[in-house]
């Protein structure tokens, strides 16, 4: 049962990534290293420091659940016995923050059964806010307010308005973009970080296929967004992408899409 799962806590949720993302703007505003892990991807003070006030502030929320955090990943021992866990990015694009370029967020989901029933993805540098909890909807929090997300419907005929990583390119990726414009006109843009499905829960944007590597972390609390908003998630053999085998940290290839059916199956 989700009844647990009410405005208080999406808010309480928000709260958290707006406060993380203060953190990491700190850090923004100055001059800070970079050092690699051991995948070599960069790591910097900011993604540290987010990941603490997350940390200790999902800890004080009832009922505790455990936590599963790209910057403490030795710490997660699994979800609890209803299957729920936190699923943390502190900082989702740190490629991007390196450069300056402002496309990337902080990412915090809540998982039950492998679904993500709950997330919020907030971009400090422009300080927009997208949140969504099963049952709720989504919403974009801005200076304008708040406003609702809906999923737009792809149009025969009309070009496919198609995201892709900024900083992750892939032969995979370009072979299956071109299969795809020997059918249909493509538009493609670049967008970094979880950023890509809040722009197609939004309406701005149709699909985005990613064929290459991304993390559990990098995903769920967007893809909360997105199913909120009436899209969707898949891998490409057509089913829903879980989140709930934490043995295998990586996500397989899938495509974040909008309203419609549609089979993928030749691409």
């Amino acid at each position: 049962m989700n009844n647990w799962i009410d405005r208080a806590l999406l808010d309480a949720v928000a709260a958290l990534a707006r406060k993380a993302g203060d953190a990491i703007m700190q850090v923004y505003a100055r001059d800070f290293e970079v050092s690699l892990k051991q995948d070599d991807s960069p790591l910097t003070e900011a993604d540290q420091a987010a990941h603490r006030i997350i940390a200790a502030g999902l800890a004080g929320l009832i009922p505790q659940l455990p936590i599963l955090s790209e910057e403490d990943i030795e710490s997660f021992e699994g979800a609890d016995d209803q299957g729920r866990y936190w699923l943390v990015d502190p900082l989702d694009g740190t490629k991007e923050f390196i450069k300056r370029n402002g496309d990337f967020s902080v990412n915090i989901a809540l998982i039950e059964q492998g679904e993500p029933v709950l997330g919020v993805v907030y971009a400090p540098v422009n300080e927009v806010l997208w949140m969504a909890a099963r049952g709720l909807g989504a919403m974009r929090i801005d200076a304008d307010g708040e406003k609702r997300l809906q999923v737009r419907e792809h149009q025969p005929g009309q070009p496919w308005h198609l995201l892709r990583s900024r900083s992750h390119p892939s032969p995979d990726m370009q072979a299956w973009i071109d299969r795809l414009e020997q059918h249909d006109e493509v538009q493609l843009e670049s967008v970094g970080s979880s950023l890509k499905f809040c722009r197609i829960a939004e309406g701005t944007a149709d699909i985005y296929p990613r064929l290459g590597p991304t993390s559990l972390w990098d995903t769920a609390a967007a893809h909360a967004v997105l199913t909120e908003a009436g899209g969707a998630v898949i891998r490409f053999d057509g089913s829903a992408l879980s989140y709930g085998d934490t043995s295998e940290l990586l996500n397989p290839w899938f495509i974040a899409h909008g309203r419609g059916e549609i089979d993928w199956s030749g691409f």
